[in-house]
């Protein structure tokens, strides 16, 4: 059961998950869990703003292209580009096909190398060329399409964090919130969700109620299985890994909306 968000855990959450002004006071475990149980709460609000800015330039008589670059753009700014960073680095390092170590080596550098880059380039491709389409069809539904997939993308960081999944460095962001969301409240927050994406789908019809909720579970089992492989190749998560996941969980929220 799902409690009601505590300003700690609002705090971390906004705090290390978007670039808005707020102050982390707390950084133990139970914050930790708090923050990481309110990710899709920052989620929902990086998709809002991303879906303002792209209606925004729709409403001036840009393209549904701009739109959608812009609507890509945001939560990129809003996150300071780290989930996309993490994205990249996950890829070297499963990239290169070394072992745990030397892979987790690889990852914490600072240069991007082809795997990175490659990923980066047809991630970014995909979701724009998918929030176009969205747009293509209805203001609305890339508006949508832009909260769901934002929303998706935090969720999956709330999976990701859940109890039992190690962390593959004793420090980083990701030692510090890995194992803290208990698999209950996980799942609870999974639920939330997808019932919430299908009650904002069912605005456009009731198959829009079905394959929104079908994009967020897409999403979360895309991610999972990310995540999977990661815990597999570098013995746990990192931060870089939560980015990967993130990003992933998003792209796959998009293609999914498109569809059919």
């Amino acid at each position: 059961m799902l409690r009601t968000p505590s300003p700690d855990g609002l705090r971390f959450a906004f705090g290390t998950l978007t670039v808005l002004p707020v102050k982390v006071t707390r950084w133990d475990r139970t914050a930790a869990r708090g923050g990481m149980l309110c990710a899709p709460l920052a989620g929902l609000t990086v998709g809002v703003a991303a879906a303002g800015a792209g209606l925004l330039l729709l409403l001036l008589g840009a393209g549904n292209l701009l739109a959608a670059v812009a609507t890509t753009a945001v939560p990129a700014v809003l996150t300071r580009g780290l989930h996309l960073d993490g994205l990249a680095d996950t890829a070297d390092g499963l990239g290169s096909g070394k072992p745990a170590e030397d892979a987790l080596r690889i990852m914490k550098q600072s240069d991007i190398g082809p795997f990175g880059v490659l990923t980066l380039l047809f991630t970014l491709l995909a979701q724009v060329a998918a929030l176009a389409q969205a747009y293509d069809d209805s203001w609305t539904r890339g508006a949508l399409a832009a909260v769901v997939s934002a929303t998706a993308a935090r969720l999956a960081l709330t999976t990701a964090a859940r109890s039992g999944v190690p962390a593959a460095r004793p420090e980083g962001l990701g030692a510090a919130v890995a194992g803290v969301v208990p698999l209950g409240g996980a799942l609870a927050a999974a639920a939330v969700v997808t019932l919430a994406g299908a009650a904002a789908g069912a605005y456009l019809g009731p198959y829009d109620a079905l394959r929104t909720a079908l994009a967020v579970v897409c999403a979360a089992a895309a991610a999972e299985l990310l995540l999977r492989h990661c815990v597999r190749r570098f013995g746990g998560v990192t931060g870089d890994v939560f980015g990967g996941v993130a990003e992933t969980a998003a792209t796959t929220a998009l293609i999914v909306l498109i569809l059919g």
